[in-house]
């Protein structure tokens, strides 16, 4: 029996697995690097050991520092959770070598299915439906694009472009014409053998709209293959997953039933052990296609949990200890519905661009059916390092209708504050009529993302938001409990209630969004509330002039806050609503009536930077990473939109284009340089 178990990843799947080493007795054993030394799992592990410094190649995917961990702490066994080495069947295989327990399948299966060209002919010798496509082994260089070409066009476009040895949504291109195909080819190699050390593509025949389901599959030592039936995982960008949901809304029970036989038949097939997921694609004639295996724990595994009831790492590690599972596939039943939304650090208004810094604030509520996990607290840092996953919010219902209820009222109480996040993206989502009707698929953020990213606020919304921006300007510039600062425009102002002097007067600029609003706050003696005379402490009330109108607001701020980051209640104008605020910098983060706003403040008199000075952050480094390719040289004119050159960063690759038409003036890094948040990458004139 295992003892004592290394937990080879990080963040929310390192806590999740420590909270059923714990239920099981196993004595958990933390390996971090120096950027996450101070996250909570750290000190929660029973023992925690450092791999080294901050990139993965020097701490989590180095294979003998975490073997030396493993085994200088007794370990007998390492998870390694999904991602990093979860699915490297060397790992798996130098565990087996060492005398370690890899909770997962063995280098075999790995193997078999990790490579996607193999697994779609292992699976179709099983039986499963594959898509048409090529998977030859001649691919790995430029010199193949000949032969990809005339494959291509056997195939038929639209078609992708697939990383054979990929996962996560990584090394994958979309191909609508011929013309496109070598620049696809060149993209996915290139993220394909930097993700992956294995620059080998495939082609596989595109569905434009399908819809993404995958089965849980179950296995153990002992000839047991089970399904834990589907999970829908069809809201995506940039073909990785931001929203699943069990069961699937789509599926028929005949559907169901041959796509977990095809799941299981496969899996039997290639002798797999272990946890695993068996993805597919639906058409729209109902027709289902193998699509890839993942031969590890999904992130999306909690919605399998919650309608089954079951604990999955436990599974994992009991099959990893021997022992026959003792579950059969005819007590189970799914239980209800479930939801998970991924909360991620980025900024979905620029194409999803990760987010790093310090969170401020990170809160979650709690209630029947809901669950949250992450691996970050107030104060965490976010790294460049890795990925842009916060956290993973959970909604159980006995209804579809339920869950999806409770995953509303979830998303509008989390409080997340110091850098961009999606979740606006993740309400609107969660409100659109055709997701709430369970027919969407795999195009739906791509045909309705301009709709969900910039959905107006109504009038009366708009303007609540921004009475309560100036309460949150007025507490901040000193009014209630908090004295005035020096350079306050606030200073020396009547205090409320002395009946002295003029009303003092501030002036900002409140950006929300893409639009600006001039306000002009005016500190005024309270009205009468309702306290018998008395006014709680810190209370006062403004006069805003907006849009040539004035409004008045009074605030109550919570006995224990402090300016900005604090509960404000707020009367504007005979309506009573409640607002959290955090502010930090010119930086605001306020949630008012479930919906969260992220704003900026400036004083007037600074004025925003001009088109040069536009164009030049434009053109910088959004956030540290490494430049992989330069596409331009000095004195070459480009066109606006051209690519200029791509950076990676937090494991995706974020394009550098030019903001107009122009010619390149200099070029600042090359291939393979490291840059830092800001830095100037070209120089355009």
């Amino acid at each position: 029996m295992i003892e004592s178990l290394l937990i080879a990843n990080r963040g929310e799947i390192a806590r999740r697995i420590q909270r059923t080493c714990r239920d099981m007795g196993i004595r958990s054993i933390a390996a971090y690097s120096d950027a996450d030394r101070d996250l909570p799992g750290i000190s929660e592990a029973d023992w925690a050991v450092r791999l080294g410094p901050a990139p993965a190649a020097e701490s989590y995917l180095d294979m003998e520092k975490l073997l030396a961990a493993a085994i200088g702490n007794g370990a007998d066994a390492i998870h390694p959770g999904y991602g990093f080495l979860a699915e490297n069947a060397r790992f798996s295989e130098l565990c087996r070598e060492r005398g370690v327990v890899f909770v997962g399948p063995g280098p075999e299966a790995i193997r078999a299915m990790g490579d996607k060209a193999e697994a779609k002919r292992r699976m179709a010798q099983a039986g499963v439906p594959v898509l048409p496509g090529y998977a030859g082994e001649e691919t790995d260089g430029p010199a193949d694009l000949a032969l990809l070409g005339r494959e291509a066009e056997r195939v038929g476009y639209p078609l992708l472009v697939k990383a054979v040895a990929g996962g996560g949504g990584r090394g994958i291109r979309l191909v609508e014409h011929a013309r496109q195909l070598a620049a696809a080819v060149e993209s996915a190699q290139r993220e394909a053998a930097g993700a992956f050390h294995d620059p080998r593509v495939m082609l596989e025949r595109y569905i434009p709209a399908p819809h993404h389901v995958e089965f849980q599959v179950l296995a153990d030592s002992h000839g047991a293959v089970l399904h834990l039936f589907e999970r829908e995982c069809s809201v995506q960008r940039r073909h990785q997953k931001i929203v699943e949901e069990a069961p699937s809304p789509i599926l028929t029970p005949e559907l169901r039933r041959a796509m977990a036989e095809a799941a299981v038949n496969g899996s039997r097939a290639i002798g797999y052990v272990g946890a695993g997921t068996v993805e597919f694609l639906v058409d729209g004639e109902g027709r289902f296609f193998f699509l890839e295996m993942n031969t590890r724990l999904q992130v999306e595994h909690p919605v399998t949990e919650a309608i089954l009831d079951l604990d999955l790492v436990r599974l994992q590690i009991e099959i990893a200890e021997g022992r026959p599972l003792a579950i059969r596939q005819e007590h189970l039943a799914p239980r209800g519905a479930a939801i998970e939304c991924r909360l991620n650090a980025e900024d979905a208004r620029r194409r999803f661009m990760p987010s790093v810094g310090r969170l401020a604030r990170l809160k979650f509520p709690a209630g029947p059916g809901l669950r949250v996990d992450t691996g970050f607290a107030t104060g965490s840092v976010v790294s460049p390092h890795y990925d842009s996953l916060l956290a993973k919010l959970i909604a159980w219902g006995a209804s579809r209708d339920e869950a999806l209820r409770r995953m509303r009222r979830m998303l509008e109480r989390t409080q997340v504050a110091g850098l961009p996040t999606n979740l606006p993206l993740l309400q609107a989502i969660c409100d659109h009529p055709e997701f709430t009707g369970g027919e969407y698929t795999t195009r739906f953020l791509e045909t309705h993302e301009q709709a969900l990213l910039e959905r107006p606020a109504p009038p009366s919304l708009l303007r609540e938001q921004v009475l309560a921006l100036c309460a949150v300007e007025a507490r901040l510039s000193g009014r209630g409990s908090a004295p005035a600062g020096p350079g306050s425009p606030w200073a020396g102002a009547a205090r409320l209630g002395d009946g002295l002097g003029a009303a003092p007067t501030l002036r900002r600029v409140l950006k929300l969004g893409e639009a600006e609003h001039a306000v002009t706050v005016r500190v005024l003696p309270p009205s009468p509330s309702g306290h018998g005379g008395r006014e709680p402490a810190g209370a006062f009330a403004l006069s805003v002039e907006w849009r040539g109108a004035t409004h008045r607001l009074r605030c109550d701020p919570a006995a224990d806050g402090k300016p900005g980051d604090e509960r404000l209640a707020l009367d504007l104008e005979g309506v009573r609503l409640e607002a959290t605020v955090y502010a930090e910098g010119d930086g605001r983060w306020v949630t008012l009536r479930g919906m969260h706003l992220t704003a900026t403040s400036r004083d007037p008199a600074d004025e925003p930077a001009g088109a040069a000075g536009a164009d030049a952050q434009r053109l910088q480094a959004p956030l540290p990473g490494k430049v992989v390719k330069v596409a331009v040289k000095a004195g070459q004119s480009v066109a606006a939109g051209e690519v200029l050159v791509l950076l990676e960063a937090m494991k995706v690759e974020h394009p550098i284009t030019a903001p107009h038409a122009g010619r390149i003036k200099a070029l600042r890094f090359k291939e393979g340089d490291s840059v830092q948040r800001g830095d100037l990458l070209v120089e355009m004139e």
